[in-house]
């Protein structure tokens, strides 16, 4: 069995007394993860839990070592989030937002640019978030889910609310960050295309727990 690059021990939320997730143990090697769910089911919350952005009692271990609890800066710089419906601060532009996670997450600058030209985000960057459309959040979020250097990457709902192009420019995005390394869990009301990508396992969030199928 390989190394875990991801493992959850005796992970439990609740909001206001009750109990949402409580996962006893769960360790994933690396790959790209198919998170499936009903409505309700927990798996935002799953995925907040697991980014390191919601408190939560137990602990969530990357990379064998980095622990949630004892390094939250290092495993916060480890691991990316993409909300389903992205919301950011209106007053804030797309490029204050891109510098602001650049400078935290590190990485590639350069690559991110690129990214950012092939996405179109570069095309309206400059302008405050409060004027973007859902699709333009929707590409401005993936774009942030890609920098730095992440060991893990969640995205919540990436097929909602991006056109046919972008949807073509994510999925090799994904391969080509996966194939140097990096996993993926991502939920989708829709099926992944499986000519598109190669799914390692598909998890299934449930009466609060988590199990791979």
């Amino acid at each position: 069995m390989p190394e875990p690059v991801i493992a959850l021990h005796a992970v439990k939320k609740s909001y206001q007394d009750v109990s949402v997730l409580d996962i006893a143990r769960l360790e994933l090697p690396a790959g790209v993860y198919w998170l499936q769910g009903e409505n309700g089911a927990g798996k935002t919350t799953c995925m907040k839990v697991m980014a390191g952005l919601i408190p939560f009692k137990g602990e969530i271990l990357l990379q064998g070592g980095v622990s949630s609890q004892a390094n939250p800066v290092q495993f916060r710089r480890l691991i990316n989030y993409a909300e389903a419906e992205p919301l950011y601060p209106a007053f804030l532009t797309g490029r204050d937002l891109l510098d602001l996670y650049l400078n935290t997450k590190g990485g590639d600058r350069e690559r991110i640019l690129g990214i950012s030209e092939r996405l179109g985000v570069n095309i309206f960057v400059n302008n405050p978030v409060s004027s973007y459309s859902s699709g333009m959040l929707k590409k401005l979020s993936l774009l942030l889910a890609f920098t730095g250097n992440p060991a893990v990457i969640l995205l919540d709902e990436p097929l909602i609310t991006i056109d046919t192009r972008t949807l073509a420019i994510m999925y090799d995005l994904i391969r080509s960050y996966s194939a140097s390394g990096v996993t993926f869990f991502i939920t989708s009301h829709q099926p992944l295309d499986p000519n598109e990508l190669t799914v390692t396992g598909t998890l299934q969030v449930a009466h609060k727990n988590i199990t791979l199928n």
